[in-house]
């Protein structure tokens, strides 16, 4: 049911206000009663008008006269059965059923539009393996991403690679100074890079803890080499600066790429560009936006003394109460919580969050300035990936897309930069004084902990203090987390040993097949069900559950819609189609308590459309994910209740087959924008 038909009834009401009391609302609630006897649609719209009514003649009025008043000049809306006042000042609308059925109310049709929205999400360091907190923001923006596009929106979706930060220095270190590996051997370690890049990243972590001049001397001037191999040069070209530690740098970027893109493939998630951090300095970028920024008289400022002196700092509106104590993006100092926002620090490096008003800029096509790009992976069904390049194509080279240049843009980042975010946006307001300005947003979300039976399921081992707790953050430099493909090939372990003794006359490439959709199902949905507020603590017991709300009960559901309806085409049933049966049959069918059990899966499956817009309109992926197992509960108990192929009336199996199909393709459909492949069998 899409919402353009409840914005019908909407309209009727307000007009028959007007008319009726000489009285203009801007709007009126509506509501889903809690049971069909009740109606289908409520709108208290009685409460509203003796409000309205009372403030301008000055006497109390009956909420509930007022709606009888009002349902008596209603007339007979299409597809409504009847009008009825309820409570003390509700009108409650019920569909006709048949009428439903027979000529269902229209999908919600997707507002095809040219303005483009860019989502970016995933954005890992690229220093190491991808471990289950990144997981969880690449699986949010993924599903935004696909619930924008079946919205009718035009979305290019970016993963930002940061490989001139803190976090490649420090494995770079690791590699130049305490393995003391050259280039070569860099480039042709075997085996699971990003999981030797991993341990590296712990062991120099350890290192610094115990030798923290060491962080001063030798990681921040391995920083400044990286920087200083893209930053322009007085005439305009990159620096020549091309020597082992930067070469080592650039291996392991493009080694650790490959492995984060191969990694999230495993979960269908895939990405229209790459920029990288390296051609935004290079590009001159941030010096294009400095300058726009200086125009702004006021907005930003050289300090020229105290601690910032030498620093351009931005001037915060108001310094929000609950600024942390430092950023979590190592890259940027405790300074980086200053009240005066720093940009550019004293000896002309550029901050995280000035690199970010830079990059957002150019999507919105605000910058004047565009990068070089380089196809980085072309997929079998002809999607390609393209990557941010700091040198011209040779000719010859496949044309790239138009790239940037977005209405508007979402960009999925962990809670904890929130405040970094604020001074973005502000500066992009300023600077761009667009109406699409309120549509930027940062998705932020909570982090994912782990629960210490989790931790010791690793081989970690934990402080006493620890132990005791009920969660514990997860640590890229101590080494705590779970690593995500580690996690992926548990679940379709535990899927396989599952499908493997449930249907020993597949072979194993089917096993496995529906072993990968079955994980993928489990991680997907345990990553979506929370909302993007709700710190999530993992356990291992709790997420390779199939019962319950998981992703393969959602499966399970529609396997079983998909089994039925093959044993009807097999006894030649699935023909029996609803159109056939006279509009009082079917109204006779949905009468009294059985009906209305049957109309409530009916209805409920019905009101997919409006909770895809809702989950949209709210960047919020848990509301779609919460209605699809609402819906899959209330399947599973037709499922159980009702035996369609056993079913003598004939009649009575003509509508049951009717709501299975609808049951079914709605459920499917659900689980498709969540990323949620259907197998053949469970």
């Amino acid at each position: 049911m899409p919402s353009s038909f409840i914005q019908t009834l909407k309209s009727l009401i307000l007009d028959r206000v007007h008319t009726l009391f000489d009285l203009k609302l801007e709007d009126v609630a509506v509501e889903i009663p809690p049971r069909p006897n009740f109606g289908d649609l409520a709108f208290p719209v009685g409460f509203e008008l003796a409000k309205r009514l009372r403030e301008s003649t000055g006497q109390k009025q009956n909420p509930r006269a007022l709606a009888e008043q009002l349902r008596t000049v209603l007339g007979h809306p299409p597809g409504i059965s009847k009008v009825e006042v309820a409570g003390p000042g509700y009108l409650n609308f019920f569909l006709d059923r048949a009428d439903f059925l027979l000529t269902p109310l229209p999908l919600a049709t997707p507002s095809a539009t040219d303005e483009k929205a860019i989502v970016e999400h995933t954005s890992i360091n690229p220093n190491k393996a991808a471990h289950l907190g990144h997981l969880r923001n690449a699986v949010l923006g993924d599903t935004l991403v696909r619930l924008l596009r079946a919205s009718g929106a035009r979305v290019e979706v970016h993963n930002y690679i940061d490989n001139t930060g803190v976090q490649v220095a420090d494995v770079v270190f690791g590699f130049y100074w305490l393995e003391k590996k050259s280039k070569t051997e860099v480039q042709n370690l075997p085996g699971r890079f990003d999981y030797y890049c991993w341990d590296l990243y712990t062991r120099v972590g350890d290192y610094f803890r115990q030798n923290p001049e060491e962080r001063l001397r030798r990681s921040v001037s391995v920083l400044r080499e990286i920087e200083e191999r893209y930053r322009p040069s007085v005439t305009g070209l990159v620096n020549p600066l091309d020597n082992e530690i930067t070469g080592i740098a650039e291996v392991v970027v493009n080694r650790i790429i490959d492995c984060h893109l191969k990694t999230m493939a495993r979960l269908g998630i895939r990405y229209d560009l790459l920029p990288r951090e390296s051609e935004i300095l290079s590009g001159r970028f941030w010096e294009r936006a400095k300058e726009l920024l200086q125009e702004k008289h006021g907005l930003v400022v050289r300090e020229t003394e105290g601690r910032n002196q030498g620093c351009l700092v931005m001037r915060a509106e108001s310094e929000p109460r609950d600024a942390p104590a430092k950023a979590d993006k190592t890259s940027d100092s405790d300074e980086e919580y200053d009240q005066d926002k720093i940009l550019e620090r004293s000896d002309g490096t550029v901050t995280y969050t000035g690199k970010d008003i830079a990059y957002h800029l150019w999507k919105l096509g605000k910058l004047g300035k565009d990068f070089c790009y380089a196809q980085l992976t072309k997929d079998p069904d002809g999607q390609q990936t393209w990557i941010t390049s700091s040198i011209q194509p040779p000719p010859g080279s496949p044309s790239p897309p138009s790239f940037g240049g977005g209405a508007y843009y979402l960009s999925v980042i962990g809670s904890e930069q929130s405040y970094l975010q604020k001074f973005v946006k502000q500066a992009l307001v300023e600077l761009t004084h667009d109406p699409s300005d309120a549509r930027i947003a940062h998705i932020a979300y909570e982090k994912v902990a782990l629960t210490p039976a989790a931790i010791a399921e690793l081989g970690i081992e934990l402080s006493e203090e620890e132990a005791g707790r009920q969660r514990i953050g997860m640590s890229g430099r101590r080494g705590l987390g779970i690593k995500a493909d580690d996690l992926i090939d548990r679940l379709e372990a535990c899927a396989f040993e599952e499908v493997a003794t449930r249907h020993p006359e597949l072979d194993d490439a089917r096993q496995r097949l529906i072993a990968h959709q079955i994980g993928v199902a489990a991680l997907r949905y345990f990553l979506l069900k929370f909302s993007r507020t709700t710190v999530i603590v993992f356990d291992f017991k709790e997420a390779l559950s199939f019962d319950g709300e998981t992703g393969p009960y959602l499966q399970y559901s529609v396997v079983r819609a998909n089994s039925v309806l093959e044993k009807l085409a097999a006894s030649g049933l699935e023909q029996l189609e609803l159109a056939s049966l006279p509009s009082e049959q079917i109204a006779s069918l949905l009468t009294g308590d059985d009906g209305d059990e049957l109309w409530g899966l009916i209805y409920l499956g019905a009101r997919l459309d409006l909770a895809i817009e809702e989950a949209s309109a709210n960047l919020e992926p848990a509301i779609l994910a919460k209605f699809t197992y609402q819906l899959a509960q209330r399947f599973n108990l037709f499922y159980h209740h009702y035996r369609i192929l056993s079913e003598p009336d004939i009649a009575r199996r003509t509508l049951l087959i009717g709501i299975l199909k609808t049951a079914g393709n709605g459920l499917a459909r659900a689980l498709e924008i969540m990323g949620i492949e259907v197998p053949e069998c469970m």
